[in-house]
């Protein structure tokens, strides 16, 4: 199949970091441009990320000359690529501002940004979990005045471990959910050597993460009314947030009552056999299983389990009854991959199967 060429617009953060490397030797995505910020701008890319290369394998070669160009240049990054995908840091009025001049250049945007996850007609999707969500971009289309450009975005990081693992249990009524999520270090775009502080500490805090877990969940379990999203007015959701000493993967604790309470052997049945588009499809980036649970009492765990399925897989565990609520469980996702660059990679695919995604 003729290759799409994409830009990375973020490049040189960690998220955009990540891209360069999913992106290589992809068999549909083609890297023909890298942007950032003016600091980085006109520098070789080896260059403009020398010292703050995030991982331990080294830069694609694919990208490692390639000429850094600056974000704001729209005209220019978009001239050649079919598509973009944005991680910038930036407030978020200028990311609105810089993703809706992208998209009116009629490319596409696939967002990591948080900026317009609660626009009405701008998909936020998990592509297992609300594909059905794409239904909007026409009319996203007619606002903008574009026939092919469009934004979407992914959901905050830290609720792709256990949304998903909730989904295929609605149907009984999800009514009220407890959550408290242990967050890893990249979520902040940090590794060790730059956040020395987070060495052998815990922070009860991050900065409006408990707001995102709770609101957002409701807009991807929404449904599509007249060309907008409107979101679901249940469950009642209560969530805590907290910076653990991990490197990669978002931990959940969820408590969780029904309308009906399920037996333990529906819920373990309905997630064994959960599966959404992307593997009914086989996209590239899809895991062979979305949901993965696991027996051992003490699992999943963040150091043996979050690169399950090349980070792809949500994993779940310690299924049992609570005092409180009706169940209780863990789950875990990879921040960086499922709930982040690699997530936004599995929705290019999934837009691109269902032709939302043109070559140019």
């Amino acid at each position: 199949m003729r290759k799409y060429s994409v830009a990375i617009v973020g490049a040189t953060g960690m998220v955009g970091q990540r891209y360069t490397s999913l992106l290589a030797g992809h068999p549909w995505f083609e890297i023909k441009a890298l942007a950032a910020s003016p600091r980085s701008a006109g520098k070789a890319y080896e260059e403009a990320v020398q010292g703050r290369w995030a991982f331990e394998w080294p830069i694609p070669e694919g990208v490692i000359g390639m000429n850094v160009m600056d974000a704001t240049d729209v005209e220019g990054v978009t001239k050649d690529v079919d598509f973009v995908f944005c991680a910038v840091d930036m407030p978020k009025d200028e990311i609105r501002a810089l993703e809706e001049k992208y998209a009116r250049t009629e490319t596409p945007v696939v967002s990591n940004n948080s900026a317009f996850r609660y626009t009405p007609d701008i998909p936020m999707m998990i592509p297992e979990v609300n594909p059905g969500h794409m239904q909007v971009i026409p009319s996203q289309r007619k606002r903008l005045g574009t026939k092919t450009g469009f934004i979407t975005c992914k959901p905050n990081c830290s609720i792709q471990g256990y949304v998903p693992a909730l989904t295929p249990l609605r149907e009984f009524g999800v009514a009220k959910i407890s959550v408290c999520t242990y967050q890893a270090i990249s979520g902040a775009g940090k590794t060790f050597e730059r956040w020395p502080e987070m060495v052998d500490n815990v922070i009860p805090y991050i900065g409006g993460e408990e707001h995102k877990s709770e609101v957002e969940p409701l807009k991807i379990w929404g449904k599509v009314d007249q060309g907008e999203i409107k979101p679901a007015e249940r469950p009642i959701i209560s969530a805590q947030c907290y910076r653990v000493a991990a490197s990669d993967g978002h931990m959940a604790a969820v408590s969780v009552s029904f309308d009906k309470k399920p037996p333990i052997d529906e819920i373990r049945s309905l997630w064994d056999s959960y599966e959404g588009l992307p593997q009914k499809y086989k996209l590239p980036s899809a895991p062979e299983k979305f949901l993965t649970y696991f027996d051992q009492p003490d699992r999943p765990q963040t150091r043996l389990d979050r690169d399950l399925y090349d980070g792809m897989g949500v994993s779940i565990g310690r299924l049992r009854e609570d005092n409180i609520f009706d169940y209780k469980f863990v789950s875990l996702s990879h921040n960086t991959l499922r709930g982040a660059a690699g997530g936004s990679v599995e929705t290019a695919e999934l837009l691109c199967h269902e032709g939302y995604i043109p070559h140019k």
